[in-house]
């Protein structure tokens, strides 16, 4: 596998982004690198229960390969407490929408507190997501919520997002488990308004809990999407695709260090191509991560 330029990084937090009407500070990371210029920007969205320090294995990779990433912490995380019985847990998947938009509508806020303004192109702004993160930043780029009787909800989508990344992305409704349909009901996505283009990366081998079909349950946002898209399913890979969340972190299930340099170098190489940065970016990682790691990799356009 090809290995991005090995910069030095840093991360500046916590970064407080003005939010009405929320319960808690919304709070940001930035991570980026220490030289550069004409920097694209990633903003990313965990998945449920984590934070903005989480999932160091991807974003230090990213950042060292040229990105400055911008991490919110969103309410479901463990340190606010909300668990699925509480009242508040029914609009948490709404609040994290709203984050990632206020993110957006204070990005030159943001920079200038990470003390990177002038570095940045914020033209070139991508959104990335894993798991309930993949379905928030569906959102975004098109993706709606079907309602109990089947109609498609509100559009959130997000004019000015070149790109995004749905990384372990929730498939379409019709087969949640009771648990799903009890405390998740906003996990029927439709994604045939799903524009923006964008990447999928599913796990070969990834069984969500929350729906009755197996792995190829996380390929519906690609095959149920408009063009263009591209998809990689990972080998052997299970919902943290080795390890992304964090090292040796206890929901891990799948452990290897290789895995997670194949989803992060994916995601640099799709959005270095899709935001104009490196034009071969995508077809050079392609050949090699079918080469070398027996990705499977496909478009449509």
């Amino acid at each position: 596998m090809s290995t991005p330029a090995q910069h030095q990084t840093i991360a500046i937090k916590p970064i407080t982004v003005p939010a009405e009407g929320r319960e808690f500070e919304l709070q940001v990371k930035v991570t980026a690198p220490v030289q550069g210029a004409d920097l694209p920007v990633i903003v990313f969205s965990h998945g449920n229960a984590w934070s903005m320090d989480g999932y160091e294995p991807l974003v230090d990779r990213w950042a060292a390969a040229g990105f400055v990433v911008v991490q919110p912490t969103h309410l479901d995380s463990r340190r606010y407490g909300i668990g699925f019985d509480d009242p508040r847990s029914g609009t948490i998947w709404q609040v994290r929408i709203s984050d990632l938009h206020g993110v957006l509508d204070h990005l030159g806020h943001v920079m200038e507190q990470a003390g990177v303004t002038d570095r940045v192109d914020r033209s070139r702004v991508a959104l990335v997501g894993h798991s309930w993160g993949a379905q928030t930043v569906g959102a975004l780029l098109g993706a709606r919520v079907v309602d109990d009787a089947g109609h498609p909800g509100e559009d959130f989508s997000r004019a000015g997002v070149k790109a995004g990344v749905l990384i372990a992305a929730t498939g379409t409704g019709d087969s949640l488990t009771p648990f799903a349909v009890e405390h998740l009901p906003f996990m029927r996505p439709d994604y045939s308004t799903m524009s923006t283009p964008a990447l999928i990366i599913a796990g070969e081998k990834d069984q969500s809990q929350m729906s009755t079909r197996g792995p190829d349950w996380f390929l519906d946002a690609y095959h149920l999407s408009p063009a263009p898209k591209r998809l990689m399913t990972v080998p052997n890979g299970e919902h943290t695709l080795g390890g992304i969340a964090g090292e040796a972190v206890a929901e891990t299930t799948d452990p290897d260090p290789a895995r997670v340099v194949l989803v992060a170098d994916a995601v640099s190489a799709y959005l270095s191509d899709a935001l104009g940065v490196r034009a071969d970016a995508w077809s050079t990682f392609r050949a090699a991560a079918e080469a070398e790691q027996g990705a499977v990799l496909r478009h449509k356009d």
